[in-house]
């Protein structure tokens, strides 16, 4: 994964190198298609279908978006993502945190990932973490995750929800996580 990344941001900047007589708006567009590239090289190392809710999650007993609920999105953690149309498949009470974590198969470090539950962390009980506080993931979202020690970097405690939703050609299902101000009514 890390190379082919690589490999397309080389590629794309040798170009803009060797564009850079035609003018400076040009090789501007060649540098923000490769970091388009390079972004959605990353996003589709994102799990299509997240599968199902993790084991002892508690569902939300009143939630402003019950399942089923047409929605759009606000949240802006994988490209295409704000302003997409969604469909809520899961509403869930928990504690919900982003978190830094360097992945298990050796890939970039991975900074303010949005957003793991309380469930999906090894051996920290009921009670919530806070901002600096290590956990080991046990949330599958990405490739590398799964096992990886991750440091806390926020903490929310709002309805968490996992959607259905299409965008920039993907179709993600069950993804999780997005939270309750993440979320607007269509």
């Amino acid at each position: 994964m890390k190379t082919r990344v690589s490999a397309v941001l080389l590629a794309t900047l040798t170009a803009a190198v060797l564009a850079g007589c035609e003018g400076q708006s040009n090789s501007e567009k060649i540098v923000q298609e490769a970091q388009s590239s390079a972004a959605s090289a990353q996003e589709h190392d994102h799990k299509m279908d997240g599968g199902p809710a993790p084991e002892g999650i508690r569902e939300a007993s009143d939630p402003a978006f019950p399942v089923g609920s047409e929605v759009t999105l606000t949240a802006d953690h994988m490209m295409g993502m704000d302003g997409a149309p969604a469909t809520i498949v899961g509403a869930y009470d928990t504690t919900v945190y982003a978190v830094d974590y360097e992945p298990t198969d050796g890939g970039e470090k991975v900074t303010d990932h949005k957003w793991v539950v309380q469930e999906e962390l090894e051996n920290v009980g009921d009670e919530p973490l806070q901002v600096g506080d290590t956990a080991v993931l046990a949330a599958d979202h990405m490739g590398g995750m799964e096992g990886a020690e991750a440091t806390i970097a926020e903490v929310s405690h709002e309805t968490v929800y996992m959607v259905d939703y299409s965008a920039g050609g993907m179709t993600m299902k069950n993804h999780k996580w997005v939270t309750e101000s993440e979320i607007e009514a269509r």
